[in-house]
């Protein structure tokens, strides 16, 4: 039976496994004990939730019966003193809501741990040793209680970095101490579900390979799944990397960059008492709440809290207090759909978030309380108490302090002069009548003030340096006047605001984060990263990107070395993963004709079917090709089926016309949705996606024609996991 099941797999597992009982039995009899540890501290672990549980209900009842009185005093003169009193009573409650949380932590790892422990070992021998410890390595580890001896590893400890980056043979792992050296002579791995041992075998490089590729031939699933089985080498440096503080990470389409950032976040998390971070010690930078939802699962998976996630378009509404501005999906829409905005859109942003506009806001920030803020003299019953000189003076000095700081110090200033420095001095309504008219000047409006830019003709082109630019950026300052006046906020233009924004008011809200991921780096522009440096200016960062998926504008490897200078950090490092994993060879060879055939992609060198490009003469015949299509993948058994459009408008416009034919889903800007069965979306929301099936449905050439739509195409492609097909009605594209 068990000889009979691993063939299914593999062939070569039999050549090792087939004739060996023994080993068979000792590693049954192995789990059997792991399992039978960790069913132990499950329910001693229970059984202390269940103590924590009680003490939690005893200690908030103490609350209720002894702080009554201590409650109602802190509304009144002694409210001080009671809340000294209240604490007394909750600080020990919190206390225990946490040792109850951690508990029933633990009882979530044990759960898991019970239907799988490990899913490897290694035999290593240490310099100074002279026999093999078997170490086992699991999602989380397990020590035996009496001897504190090490029944699991987790994967993130450094002995188990043996297992992802050596053969047998001398082997090495970096601990706290220091480096330690050995032997490595076996390197296994399992397949164990629900407690059971389904097969094992000893690893060597084409085992691996075999078993990695019978992996990758799987169904998705809906939400992205943790890696740690299948760690290769490359990713697993990326993940230890502890030297920078600045890890730059270039890697093709499918090397797994968005599965490495999370491991890297997981493995942050796990670090010793020195460097160990937690949930909201770290950020990621997601494209989009889709991508946003399908990684959700992961750190959970991993036994970790999700961090901290953010879309960048809602870091930009929250810094302009809510305000309403362009999606970066709608922005997006309209730079590659072909309209007359294309190329006036495009030449805005990328003036407007480059170094160059960077200095002329730089320069703007200068000059706005010298010329933009209009101070006055301040009367206080017939008498000026301070001059406008006076303020202007203030505001002018401590170049160091920003800008919103030092008006709101104005108040204070400006107060005292009135009512002196006495405690109590003036009458409250009457301190609040003149601050609201102390609000009236040095409360900025920045949008307002971004406007002077586009409002002040004259002033704007003084600004510039450089004469040569002026023809090209006359155009955009009219363009941008023209809707700020509307009252339209573009995506270009907020970029800018938040600028404004934190170098006048700076921010204290993300202080706490130590460690930034972002994700899909090429699709943001430099002034992005400035906002970066200053939303983040006590972390480290982790940035991963493929040059050849940059949408909307063209990029090379030199934007890592401006993504550097403008971070800033003491050191820093870029890493290259020229390795595809996600898709099949024949996927990825007709994938890597939309980039440079200079390009360097290797393919993990798995087999499936050939793309196919489908021509209806006709839309009838176009739509029931399709319907056809998804069809034959669900018959497959295929589990996430992509229908892939250039924009949103071509993706409603087919759904409208395949909805009533089969069940499927429309996915569009601000949508969040399971990405199981059928579904439809644009090519932008795409991005660090994958799905088993994509078929890309308006592959013509009124839609695909140009350089720009060169990378659409290798973004939608390399979305496939198992099968790629694309269709057209009447002319195919010439990119194809």
């Amino acid at each position: 039976m068990f000889q009979y099941k691993i063939s299914f797999v593999f062939k070569e597992v039999i050549i090792i496994m087939g004739n060996n009982q023994t080993e068979r039995a000792f590693e049954e009899k192995r789990l059997k004990q792991t399992i039978s540890l960790a069913e132990e501290q499950l329910k001693q672990a229970k059984e202390a939730a269940e103590k924590k549980k009680s003490e939690i209900i005893e200690a908030k009842k103490d609350v209720r019966e002894n702080t009554e009185h201590g409650i109602t005093s802190l509304y009144t003169s002694d409210g001080f003193e009671a809340l000294v009193e209240l604490s007394q009573y909750i600080n020990p409650v919190t206390d225990k809501i946490i040792d109850y949380e951690e508990e029933e932590h633990k009882i979530l790892l044990l759960e898991k741990m019970i239907k799988s422990p490990y899913f490897a070992r290694i035999d290593f021998k240490f310099d100074d040793e002279d026999e093999f410890e078997k170490i086992y390595i699991g999602r989380s580890s397990l020590r035996k209680n009496s001897y504190q001896e090490m029944y699991v590893y987790d994967w993130r400890s450094p002995i188990a970095s043996i297992f992802y980056r050596f053969m047998t043979g001398e082997a090495f792992y970096d601990a706290p101490c220091g480096r330690v050296t050995g032997e490595l002579n076996l390197k296994r791995q399992y397949e164990i579900k629900n407690g059971k041992l389904e097969y094992f075998f000893d690893s060597d490089v084409q085992i691996v390979d075999e078993f990695l590729r019978q992996l990758l031939s799987q169904n998705t699933t809906a939400k992205m799944k943790a890696i740690v089985e299948t760690i290769q080498h490359e990713q697993d440096v990326v993940i230890r990397d502890m030297e920078n503080d600045l890890l730059m990470v270039q890697g093709v389409a499918g090397s797994g960059k968005t599965s490495i950032a999370l491991h890297r976040a997981a493995y942050l998390m796990y670090q010793g008492l020195q460097t160990k971070l937690s949930a909201n010690n770290i950020m990621i930078i997601s494209p989009n709440s889709i991508f946003e939802q399908y990684i959700s699962n992961v750190l959970p998976e991993l036994g970790e809290d999700n961090v901290i996630s953010s879309v960048f378009e809602d870091i930009l509404s929250a810094l302009l207090n809510g305000r309403k501005i362009q999606s970066r999906n709608d922005f997006l829409e309209n730079l590659i759909v072909n309209s007359k905005y294309k190329e006036i859109s495009r030449n805005s942003i990328e003036f407007k978030t480059s170094s160059f506009f960077r200095e002329i806001l730089d320069q703007f920030l200068i000059d706005i309380p010298r010329q933009w803020i209009e101070f006055e003299d301040v009367y206080y019953e017939g008498k000026c108490v301070v001059s406008r000189q006076i303020l202007k003076d203030k505001i002018l000095g401590r170049t160091e302090t920003p800008l919103g700081i030092k008006l709101e110090q104005l108040e204070d200033y400006i107060l005292e002069q009135i009512f002196g420095t006495g405690k109590g001095r003036g009458h409250k309504e009457e301190k609040n009548l003149i601050k609201q008219e102390i609000q009236k000047f040095i409360k900025i409006d920045i949008v307002e003030l971004y406007k002077i830019l586009f409002s002040n003709e004259a002033y704007f082109y003084s600004l510039l340096q450089n004469s040569n630019l002026s023809q090209g950026i006359k155009s955009i300052w009219e363009y941008t006047r023209e809707n700020l006046e509307a009252d339209r906020l573009y995506y270009d233009d907020a970029i800018a605001i938040a600028y404004l924004y934190l170098k006048i008011y700076g921010t204290n809200k993300y202080k706490n984060i130590k460690q930034v991921v972002i994700d899909e780096a090429q699709d943001y522009y430099p002034l992005q990263y400035e906002i970066f440096n200053l939303l983040f200016s006590n972390a480290k960062f982790t940035i991963l990107g493929d040059m050849k998926q940059t949408l909307a504008k063209k990029e090379d490897i030199s934007f890592y070395e401006q993504i550097q200078k403008i971070l800033n950090k003491k050191k820093s490092s870029l890493i290259m993963l020229d390795k595809s994993f996600r898709c099949t060879n024949e996927i990825l060879n007709f994938s890597l004709k939309f980039i440079e055939k200079s390009s360097q992609i290797k393919s993990f060198n798995r087999n499936g079917d050939s793309p196919k490009v489908y021509i209806a003469d006709n839309s009838e015949i176009f739509i029931d090709e399709i319907v056809k299509e998804i069809n034959l993948c669900q018959e497959k058994g295929f589990q996430s089926i992509c229908l892939i459009c250039k924009t949103e408008k071509n993706s409603i416009y087919l759904f409208n016309k395949i909805k009533h034919k089969l069940d499927i889903q429309l996915i569009k800007n601000g949508s969040v949705s399971d990405l199981q069965g059928v579904f439809i979306l644009p090519v932008y929301m795409s991005k660090g996606l994958e799905f088993d099936a994509v078929l890309i449905c308006d592959a013509d050439s009124q839609n695909y024609h140009d350089e720009d739509d060169k990378n659409l195409l290798y973004v939608a492609c390399t979305r496939a996991l198992h099968k790629l097909s694309l269709f057209c009605e009447n002319e195919v594209s010439p990119l194809i």
